[in-house]
C-alpha cells in the first residue's frame, strides 16, 4: 500500500494552551542547560531492561507511554504527549516501544502514576507489529499479571487511537485496548481519543488532549504551569573527520560500508535495473514502473508484500529552510545533537551530521505544517506583524484550515507567507527574512522523514532478482486563498521515483522538461528536483541509480492451493499486487505443465481479475503483458476491464466501473464463493471503490442465500472476512 495517502502533519514538542499563552503574552529567552557527560546515564536507570516499572522508578517518571506504531506516526504522537506533560505539568515520562517490555507487572504501576496507550490500527483491524504481544496479553483471560490475576484494579490509563474512517475497522485497536482495560478494572482518565487520518488527525488530537489533560492532572494531583519551556536537545557545531559524518546515510553500516541484514533500520540501496512510463507519454499524469535489483542483498520477498522506499526532501524545500533559518552559508557545517532526556526524546537520526543533511534526508519538511508547531515557532517571529499572523494561524482553527491546510503549505512556505514573501519565488538569502529559530527546536518540532510504502507488483518466482514498483505520481492543485495562490503540490515519494526514472532513461540534463505539462509555467509548478546521487554519490554508480528500500511483510497472499478460485479487484494502480499474484500462478503453472503435460492445470481454480482505467491507450497498466499470462494459464485466468471514459455505458448513461463488471459476472462469482470456497482480494481506493465492491458482493451473497444484501449478504461477507477469505490492501 502506498504511504502517500497519509499526509503526516508536522508537530511535536512543547505545545498546547500553555505554549500559546506564552506566545501571546511574550516569553523570555532561556540559556540552554549544561549537558554533562553523565546526562545520558543519569536517566537510563538499571535492572532488567524489560521491566518498565523499574525504569520508571529509576528515572522518577510518573507517566509511561506505550505506542503501537507501524509507520512512525503513533510514536510521534507519544513523544508529543510526553513533551507536553513535561512542559505543562512538570511530569516526566517514559516513552516505550511495547515489544521491548514485558507486561506481567502492569498491575503494579504506582498509584500516583498513569499509563498512556497511543495505538494505531493496521490492516484488517490488526495491531501494529510492535503491539502484537501487548494486545495478546490484554485479551488473553489466562494471562495473569504479577498478582496472580487477570485484573488491573487501580490502574489509571489514557488511550489515543490513530485510524482512518475510510477503513472498516476504524480505530479498532484503540477501542479494544480501552475495552479490555476497563474490563480488568482499570480507570480511564478523560475521553478515549480517536484520530482520523482521512480528515484531520492533528485537529482530532488537539481537541482530545484539551479534555484529557485536566482529567489526568486532577487524578495525579498536579497543576498546570508546574513545568517549563525546556529543550529536548542541544545542538553544537563540531569538527569531525568527514568519513565519520553522516551525510544522508540511514545507518552506521551504510556509513562504514559494512555488510548486514537489510531492514527498516538498515535499508538497502537497490540499483534501478530498468524503469519506464506506464501512462501515455505526453499525458497529464505519470505512472512509474521501476525494477529494483536485490541480487546478493539478502533481501527476500513474497507476492503481496510492500516495499518501503526511503525518500529525500526536494531541493527547493531544503533551500527554503536553509535561507529562512540563516543557515545558507553554514549548510555544510558539522553538528552534533545530544538529547537532554533520552528516555523522553531520542535523537531521531544518526549524528554527527550537517544542517543541510538533516533538512534533506532526515526530517519531514515536506509535510503540511502543523498548527501546534506554528504555535511553538511563533515566539521566534522576526517582527510583531509576523508574530501576530503566526499566532492567528496557531490559535484560529478555521484560519489555519483555510490558509495552511487548504493551501498545502509546508513549514518553509509558512515562514515566508507570514513575513510577506512570495512563496512561489525561489528562495535566496537576499529575498528571505531570517528567523532566529534554534536548530534544536526544529529537530524537536519536525518528525523523522518516513519511508513511503508501495505494493510490490512482481512475484519472486517470476522475478527472483528484482522487486517491481508501480506508482502513480502524486500531483494535485492546492486551493488558492488570499496571499496563497493555487499551485501544484507534489508527493515526495512518487516524484522522487519520477526523477529517478527520467535520470535513468535520459540523464540529468533531461530532468526538468518531462515533469512539466505543455504550457505550464515553472514559477507556478515548482517542479521538485532531488539530490538523487545520494550521500557521497553512493546512489549513482556510473549512471546506475539506486534508492534505499526495505521489505515489509504482508498477509495479502494467494491461497496455497491453486485449485481455489481467486477473485481480484484492483482498478488503477490497485492492480499492482495482482500482477504479482498472476505471475506467481504463471510460474507455478509452467512448472506443473512441464511435470504433468497431460493433465497440466486442468483442475486449477479460475483467477478473475477485475480492472479499471480511464482509456485503453491512456492508462491501461501492463496492457501488453496480460495476454502473455493468458497463454500459460488459458481459461484459468479471466480478465474483465472497465474503461470509464471510453466504451459502453449503463442504460442511464453513467460510467461502468469494476463493481459493475463484478455484478455482470454474479453467477460465476456466487459459485466461486459459495460452492468452491474462493477468495476475494481488493486493492486500491478505500473511500469509494472498496465500499462499492463490498456493496455488490453483499448483494450477490445475499441473493445466493435467499435474502437481502443488508442482512444475509452482510453476514456472508463477515464470514469471509473472519476466515481470511476476503482481504484488502486499500488506501485513501
Amino acid at each position: 500500500m502506498s504511504s502517500e495517502y497519509l499526509v503526516l502533519t508536522l508537530g511535536a514538542a512543547v505545545a498546547g494552551v500553555y505554549v500559546f499563552r506564552d506566545v501571546i503574552f511574550g516569553t523570555s529567552s532561556k540559556a540552554p542547560p549544561v549537558v554533562t557527560a553523565n546526562s545520558k546515564a543519569a536517566v537510563e536507570g538499571g535492572g532488567d531492561p524489560r521491566d518498565f516499572i523499574a525504569r520508571m522508578k529509576a528515572g522518577k517518571k510518573r507517566l509511561v507511554i506505550f505506542y503501537g506504531s507501524q509507520t512512525g506516526t503513533a510514536e510521534e504522537y507519544a513523544i508529543r504527549i510526553a513533551k507536553e506533560a513535561k512542559s505543562r505539568y512538570g511530569l516526566a515520562s517514559l516513552v516505550c516501544d511495547p515489544e521491548e517490555y514485558d507486561f506481567e507487572n502492569l498491575d503494579s504501576v504506582p498509584e500516583n502514576c498513569a499509563v498512556i496507550f497511543v495505538m494505531a490500527t493496521y490492516g484488517e483491524g490488526e495491531p501494529t507489529d510492535n503491539a502484537v504481544q501487548l494486545m495478546q496479553n490484554l485479551e488473553d483471560p489466562d494471562f495473569n499479571f504479577s498478582k496472580g490475576e487477570h485484573r488491573l484494579d487501580g490502574l489509571k490509563y489514557v488511550v489515543f487511537g490513530l485510524g482512518n474512517k475510510t477503513y472498516e475497522h476504524y480505530n479498532f485497536i484503540a477501542r479494544k485496548t480501552d475495552e479490555k482495560l476497563e474490563e480488568m478494572g482499570a480507570t480511564r482518565l478523560g475521553p478515549r481519543g480517536e484520530g482520523d487520518d482521512d480528515k484531520a488527525m492533528e485537529e482530532d488530537y488537539l481537541e482530545w488532549k484539551e479534555q484529557m489533560w485536566p482529567a489526568l492532572a486532577e487524578a495525579l494531583g498536579v497543576e498546570e504551569g508546574a513545568g517549563g519551556d525546556t529543550q529536548d536537545f542541544v545542538v553544537t557545531e563540531e569538527t569531525h573527520p568527514i568519513e565519520k559524518v553522516f551525510l544522508g546515510e540511514l545507518s552506521a553500516r551504510a556509513l562504514n560500508k559494512t555488510r548486514g541484514i537489510h531492514d527498516a533500520k538498515n535499508p538497502y540501496p537497490a540499483p534501478i535495473v530498468t524503469s519506464r512510463e506506464l501512462f501515455r507519454v505526453g499525458g497529464e499524469r505519470n505512472c512509474v514502473h521501476i525494477e529494483l535489483g536485490i541480487e546478493d542483498s539478502g533481501i527476500h520477498y513474497q507476492h503481496g508484500d510492500h516495499v518501503g522506499v526511503w525518500p529525500t526532501n526536494p531541493e527547493i524545500e531544503v533551500n527554503r529552510l536553509l535561507c529562512s533559518l540563516g543557515l545558507w552559508d553554514r549548510r555544510n557545517t558539522t553538528i552534533n545533537i545530544v538529547s537532554l532526556d533520552p528516555m523522553l526524546a531520542k535523537v531521531p537520526f544518526p549524528v554527527p551530521t550537517t544542517y543541510e543533511t538533516v533538512l534533506r534526508h532526515y526530517i519531514d519538511i515536506s509535510a503540511v505544517a502543523g498548527r501546534q508547531t506554528l504555535g511553538i515557532l511563533s515566539k521566534f517571529a522576526p517582527t510583531d506583524d509576523s508574530k501576530q499572523k503566526m499566532v492567528k494561524l496557531a490559535t484560529d482553527k478555521d484560519h489555519y484550515h483555510n490558509v495552511v491546510a487548504e493551501g498545502c503549505l509546508r513549514l518553509g512556505q509558512v515562514l515566508q507567507y507570514v513575513t510577506g514573501h512570495d512563496i512561489l519565488a525561489e528562495s535566496t538569502p537576499d529575498n528571505t527574512t531570517l528567523w532566529a529559530i534554534p536548530f534544536e527546536v526544529i529537530v524537536s518540532c519536525i518528525p523523522r522523514l518516513q519511508p513511503r510504502y508501495y505494493s510490490i507488483s512482481s512475484s519472486p518466482k517470476y522475478h527472483p532478482k528484482s522487486i517491481h514498483v508501480t506508482a502513480v505520481v502524486l500531483k494535485y492543485e492546492s486551493v488558492g486563498t488570499a496571499g496563497v495562490p493555487a499551485r501544484w503540490v507534489y508527493g515526495v515519494g512518487s516524484n522522487l521515483l519520477l526523477n529517478l526514472q527520467y535520470a535513468t532513461t535520459s540523464g540529468h540534463e533531461k530532468l526538468v522538461e518531462p515533469l512539466l505539462m505543455e504550457g505550464e509555467k515553472l514559477e507556478r509548478a515548482h517542479v521538485p528536483l532531488y539530490a538523487i546521487d545520494g550521500p557521497r554519490g553512493a546512489y549513482n554508480a556510473n549512471s546506475v541509480y539506486k534508492v534505499p528500500i526495505h521489505v515489509r511483510r504482508s498477509t495479502f497472499r494467494l491461497p496455497t492451493n491453486p485449485r481455489t478460485p481467486v477473485i481480484m479487484i484492483g482498478p488503477g494502480t490497485g492492480v499492482a499486487p495482482f500482477r504479482g499474484f498472476v505471475q506467481e500462478r504463471v510460474a507455478l503453472a509452467e512448472r506443473t505443465i512441464a511435470k504433468h503435460p497431460e493433465s497440466g492445470i486442468s483442475d486449477w481454480g479460475t483467477m478473475w481479475l477485475f480492472y479499471g482505467c480511464r482509456g485503453a491507450n491512456e492508462d491501461f497498466l501492463y496492457k501488453e503483458e496480460w495476454p502473455k499470462y493468458s497463454e500459460v494459464l488459458g481459461d484459468k485466468f479471466q480478465m474483465h476491464v472497465a474503461i470509464s471514459r471510453e466504451g459502453p455505458r449503463k442504460p442511464d448513461g453513467s460510467k461502468i466501473y469494476v463493481q459493475d463488471l463484478l455484478w455482470e459476472q454474479r453467477e460465476k462469482i456466487r459459485d466461486a464463493l459459495a460452492d468452491k470456497k474462493g477468495y476475494v482480494y481488493v486493492c486500491g481506493d478505500a473511500k469509494n471503490m472498496s465500499k462499492a465492491v463490498e456493496a455488490v458482493l453483499m448483494r450477490i451473497l445475499g441473493e445466493a442465500n435467499g435474502g437481502s444484501a443488508a442482512v444475509e449478504g452482510q453476514k456472508e461477507l463477515n464470514m469471509l472476512k473472519e476466515k481470511s477469505r476476503y482481504l484488502t490492501d486499500v488506501w485513501s
